[in-house]
């Protein structure tokens, strides 16, 4: 907890893409500190004591505020929708970088980054930072429909080959992750496999990955009540590496860890909103 801020944001830029409202947030002292895999909890509304998740989506330079954070909100809940329509020029109280953020591998190795609905923006900045250490990046995006895909057009900027799969087949291939997973894994040769999504995306990659002989790590959402570790509202059924089950926090021990280590059984599968949602999906 020692590099966490907590700080007063002030919104510089708000924009509605597809399904999301993308947020670019001046936030100091948070930025400078961001690894791909953390996120941000942020104050709803004229209380402190009501807080949202975002995964961070970025840092990008704003002339006159330094590096700044860009935050994806999925407006779908009471509190998504106040974030979603602060307007540029309000602040906010946030708190972060939080959480365990992807390990990177200390060689060039192949990877496959794995990323379902708004919950793929903490993608996009580990794709960068593989494609610094030398790693191949193929990238597989899924999404109920063409609105929930996230940045499909950054994808290809940012990794070599790019799948795309909606459940209604309006963009890409007609399915959800669990259909596509072995084949694109195969096809990518990859060694390495991070994936952000829900439980039922996060489960296939895990299972794939053991299957193919691959390193999995996944970012597990669950429901968030404080974002510290504090209150230990966020239990994560897990296997220590003594083979004995436990449970972790999922804001502190997570939201990153490895896909074979999770007991998935024992998870529910968020059934409402997101990471930037309210309610169950919400942490």
């Amino acid at each position: 907890m020692s590099s966490t801020v907590h700080t007063t944001g002030e919104v510089l830029a708000s924009k509605r893409v597809g399904a999301f409202q993308h947020l670019t947030v001046a936030a100091p002292g948070v930025a400078q500190r961001f690894r791909p895999g953390t996120f941000v909890a942020l104050s709803v509304g004229a209380t402190s004591l009501a807080r949202r998740a975002l995964w961070i989506h970025g840092v990008r330079s704003v002339g006159g505020h330094g590096p700044a954070l860009q935050l994806v909100v999925e407006p779908v809940g009471e509190g998504t929708r106040w974030l979603a329509g602060l307007p540029v020029g309000a602040t906010v109280e946030l708190t972060g970088p939080l959480g365990r953020p992807f390990a990177l591998p200390k060689e060039p190795v192949s990877t496959l980054l794995v990323g379902e609905g708004y919950a793929a923006a903490p993608l996009f900045p580990l794709a960068e930072r593989l494609r610094e250490r030398g790693c191949p990046v193929s990238l597989l995006v899924a999404a109920p429909d063409e609105r929930h895909l996230l940045s499909a057009l950054e994808a290809r900027r940012v990794a070599r080959a790019v799948t795309v799969v909606t459940a209604d087949g309006s963009v890409g291939r007609r399915g959800v992750v669990a259909d596509v997973i072995g084949g694109v894994l195969a096809q990518a040769g990859a060694e390495v496999v991070y994936a952000a999504g829900g439980v039922a995306a996060l489960h296939a990659v895990a299972a794939a990955a053991e299957q193919a002989g691959a390193w999995s790590q996944t970012a597990v959402e669950q429901p968030l009540t404080c974002g510290t570790g504090l209150c230990h509202g966020c239990p994560l059924p897990v296997v220590g590496e003594d083979g004995v089950a436990r449970t972790v926090r999922a804001c502190v021990e997570g939201p990153v860890v490895r896909g074979d280590r999770v007991r998935w059984d024992e998870l529910v599968g968020p059934v409402s909103e997101g990471h930037g949602g309210d309610a169950v999906r919400s942490w």
